[in-house]
């Protein structure tokens, strides 16, 4: 289903065109400037102004009460899940969702849950799939607690969930009883490409957060908000999971900064995936997915190279990229031009031409 890519041969040439992810920026001199500027204090018992003001703006963002600054974005779940569930529990989410398939089986190593993988197109399931799969409470099966959606979804594309089937999936998991958590690694992407507010695309999950790692270009962190109570119940988890942290405020001044300075240019992300979908997708035997945000994935297995094959002549020449599903996975960043998405595709072709 996935693929983590082996360490780098150091006789391997320099990297060039870093398509691997978006976790591969690398901080601006602005922001590191932001953040050899921080307040600090000790964050482990709230005494660190600059995470707090991130933990309050992302709450206010994300229309929460109150909010955690966590070292990673798989913290941000991890912790989630062990707040809402219990051993023996259900957790609902698509069958490619980050935390089935990229996240360690940690839940059910640490919380002994279990994930009911949903089927669905593009990483989402449909609203009539979740309500299928909930039975009545019984001392057969495990309570069902929790749903969980990934926007945007990864695996599939990097495809932004519907404002209407969020809506709607919301309103069947309380019918019944049940959590919700917005798994927002890239939820900002989804705003920008839609031009929905984050705090609408959030409204009625109990739980939403935000990765600052990924296109935001933070080096590390991730916020998660929810109630007070909720919260609460996640700092517990944090301090438990090691999470906790001295002067945070260091790392926290990084996502303030690309809160204030990092979020429209995400638009700049979106249309080089275009152009590199665009010229992909013009090179005979190129199976291309066309993009929604930043995320593009293809197959050249019609031009008679595998993905494989590419994916290692690609780094040859100094071009990084990722194997996911089966295809292969460009993503493009802060620190990716569109004169760079011009010699990927060129590069692309000569490969092609060659096989």
């Amino acid at each position: 289903m996935s693929y983590t890519p082996a360490p780098r041969d150091p006789r391997a040439p320099p990297v060039r065109i870093n398509l691997l992810s978006d976790t591969q920026t690398r901080p601006t001199p602005a922001m590191r400037e932001a953040m050899a500027r921080a307040e600090v204090g000790d964050e482990q018992i709230g005494d660190d102004p600059t995470v707090n003001l991130l933990c309050e703006r992302v709450a206010d963002l994300l229309g929460k009460q109150a909010a955690v600054f966590m070292p990673s974005g798989t913290m941000c779940n991890v912790a989630a899940t062990l707040a809402y569930c219990r051993p023996g529990d259900e957790i609902l989410a698509q069958a490619t969702a980050h935390i089935i398939a990229r996240e360690g089986g940690a839940h059910a190593a640490l919380g002994g849950f279990q994930i009911m993988p949903l089927p669905g197109e593009d990483g989402q399931f449909a609203p009539e799939t979740l309500r299928a799969a909930l039975h009545p409470r019984s001392r057969y099966q495990p309570p069902q607690v929790l749903v969980s959606v990934e926007q945007t979804a990864n695996i599939g594309g990097g495809t932004i969930w519907k404002k209407a089937a969020l809506d709607e999936i919301v309103s069947i998991a309380k019918a019944h009883g049940l959590a919700t958590h917005m798994d927002g690694a890239r939820l900002l992407n989804a705003c920008v490409a839609t031009g929905i507010s984050a705090r609408d695309m959030a409204a009625g999950w109990d739980s939403a957060w935000i990765d600052f790692s990924k296109g935001l270009g933070a080096p590390i962190g991730g916020v998660i908000a929810g109630s007070r109570d909720f919260i609460d119940e996640v700092w517990r988890w944090k301090q438990r999971l090691g999470g906790s942290m001295r002067q945070a405020g260091i790392c926290a001044a990084a996502c303030i900064y690309a809160l204030d300075h990092h979020v429209d240019r995400l638009a700049d992300d979106h249309a080089n995936a275009r152009a590199l979908a665009r010229g992909l997708s013009q090179i005979d035997g190129i199976a291309v997915q066309q993009p929604e945000t930043n995320l593009v994935f293809f197959k050249p297995d019609g031009a008679g190279v595998s993905g494989e094959k590419m994916v290692a002549e690609l780094a040859k020449r100094g071009v990084l990229l990722a194997i996911m599903d089966g295809r292969i996975r460009a993503c493009t960043h802060l620190d990716v031009t569109a004169d760079m998405i011009e010699e990927m595709v060129g590069l692309v072709r000569e490969i092609a031409r060659g096989a």
